[in-house]
């Protein structure tokens, strides 16, 4: 019997704030031990595959660093308008070139890291950085050198691999039904078999899931990501009748991720699998409840990745990782997913939707699987010729404009668009104008600067108004049912 002791105030504010957070779940109970075995797996295997590049290359030590800065590539001619008016364009990347001092080099690719960090890794061995949780794109070329030095495919330095083959999805963004069932057409035809975006209430989501659902292939599923948008109406409720299309794969973020109680009881409701992405609460307590079928782990550093890669093994809960990037990325998170056992979701990366990359390998999909490549390191080779082309690259950029949205009584809504402010278009809620909703009877087209008087009108309009809402000459006979 274990002796019990009074707690103080603080200590027993300490131990409500553990209990609530779970932060200490992965250091102690079933799914520490088991995060804590595949960190030690993947430690024996970097640590083998270091004496292996010793023995036949000494120890290694990084002299050089490039950085390449304003990498850009071209989005697909086919989602070129829709990003744009989105995103404003392409994002540029950078590319991170790591050279080693017996000629080796290793590839990385993300957001612009500091020079005190990149300095962090000069004259060190790729080799100290296993489980790296300082930088995402040098983690992917410290792995790259790992697997190149000791001449394995980098999935090796993880332990066993468990897929040769790794599901991948295909990404957009919510658009005009048409526009829609060509994205899916388009990308069935390059072989994919998912396709993922975040609903927008500028569209009724059961008018798009028609349109695709007349031209997709047998077999071919939508991710749907709400992103914890609250649903003007009853979230439940709306992706129950979702549920019914078989086009319909799986949902993301269909309620706040905080609400356990509330996931547990959707998966009772609906029959497609719901998956959480973001834990707010760090993929503990809502794991151990069984909140979610399945999860995505985004856009954390790699030691991360890995301890919950172990805590989804130990609940036996499926999860994909989403770091978003070009091909450098594609095979890093397929080579992740082949050896993370838990990792059998399809995974998205977006190196899709644009047209060139800076390496001359690429991995693309047979009926929605990637092979997993077998060469030394992730298995891609630089293209300086791609790289220098790239970085002299200046897409156009997407002004803003005005989102013309039109209901199907004749009411007409005007709403600035401002690729600076790209959630808008997902999450428009940020500006406290109106409830929103994804099955409003609508339709919404981009409203570009012609120079014209009415738009120049608009757009004053706008500034002090935020949102305009003008009445149609039909607006008294009532709206399209909604389902």
């Amino acid at each position: 019997m274990h002796r019990q002791y009074p707690l103080t105030d603080a200590s027993s504010a300490r131990c409500s704030r553990s209990e609530l957070n779970r932060r200490h779940f992965l250091s102690a109970g079933a799914g520490g031990l088991v995060a804590g075995s595949l960190l030690a797996r993947s430690w024996s295997a970097a640590q083998a595959a270091r004496q292996k590049s010793n023995a036949a290359h000494g120890p290694l030590k990084i002299t050089e660093i490039e950085v390449h800065h304003g990498v850009t590539p071209d989005y697909r001619d086919w989602l070129a308008y829709e990003l744009s008016h989105y995103y404003g364009g392409p994002g540029a990347r950078t590319v991170y070139v790591v050279h080693t001092d017996n000629g080796l080099y290793g590839l990385g690719e993300g957001g612009p890291e500091p020079p005190d960090v990149i300095d962090r890794y000069k004259g060190t061995s790729p080799f100290d950085w296993v489980g790296d949780e300082t930088s995402i794109p040098m983690a992917k070329a410290m792995y790259d050198l790992m697997g190149k030095a000791a001449g394995v495919p980098v999935y090796k330095l993880f332990g066993q691999r468990y897929r040769r083959w790794v599901p991948v999805g295909a990404w957009s963004v919510s658009t005009h039904p048409a526009q829609m069932a060509d994205t899916v057409k388009r990308y069935a035809d390059l072989g994919y078999t998912w396709l993922k975006y975040h609903l927008s209430p500028f569209e009724n989501v059961f008018d798009q899931l028609d349109a695709m659902q007349r031209v997709a292939p047998p077999g071919f599923k939508v991710q749907f990501d709400l992103t914890r948008f609250h649903h003007y109406g009853h979230n439940p409720d709306l992706v129950e009748r979702m549920a019914a299309y078989p086009i319909c794969g799986c949902f993301e973020d269909p309620l706040e991720t905080r609400d356990i109680d509330g996931y547990i009881d959707l998966r009772r409701r609906i029959r497609v699998p719901i998956l959480i992405h973001g834990s707010r609460i760090e993929y503990s307590f809502d794991v151990l409840r069984r909140a979610a079928d399945g999860y995505i782990v985004g856009h954390h550093k790699l030691g991360l990745i890995m301890r919950r890669a172990g805590l989804f093994a130990a609940a036996g809960v499926p999860f994909m990782i989403q770091w978003v990037g070009g091909h450098i990325t594609r095979a890093m998170t397929t080579h992740m997913q082949a050896a993370f056992k838990a990792a059998s979701l399809h995974f998205h990366c977006d190196a899709e939707i644009f047209t060139e990359d800076v390496v001359r390998e690429r991995l693309e999909p047979i009926n929605g699987f990637l092979r997993v490549p077998e060469a030394p390191g992730l298995g891609v080779t630089l293209d300086r010729d791609a790289l220098e082309k790239l970085k002299q690259n200046k897409p156009p950029r997407q002004g803003t404009f005005i989102l013309k949205t039109r209901f199907d009584n004749g009411t007409m809504m005007y709403n600035i668009g401002d690729p600076k402010n790209a959630h808008f278009m997902v999450l428009p809620n940020s500006r406290k104008l109106i409830p929103f909703s994804f099955d409003a009877p609508i339709s919404t087209e981009y409203w570009d600067d012609d120079g014209s008087a009415e738009y120049r009108a608009m757009s004053q309009r706008l500034e002090t108004e935020k949102m305009v809402l003008l009445p149609g000459p039909s607006a008294a006979t009532g709206n399209k049912k909604q389902r």
